[in-house]
């Protein structure tokens, strides 16, 4: 019986304080952690993004019929 192990090579988090919004990476490998800035507009518009990375990556095959 074969097992695979996952293995986190980064983690990232999308924090707000006081309306500002910043997005954290930490690379769990080298132990480092990096911040950027991000504008609300780009916020908003995540879930959108995620969803078009989602469909380009694992595309819906169509159906077969019998």
């Amino acid at each position: 019986m074969e097992t695979s192990a996952q293995t986190l090579l980064f983690a990232a988090e999308l924090v707000e304080e006081n309306g500002i919004f910043a997005l954290v990476v930490q690379d769990v490998r080298r132990g480092t952690v990096q911040s950027t800035p991000v504008p609300k507009a780009m916020v908003d518009k995540l879930p959108t993004f995620l969803s078009a990375l989602t469909a380009k990556l694992h595309p819906v095959q169509p159906r077969r019929r019998w």
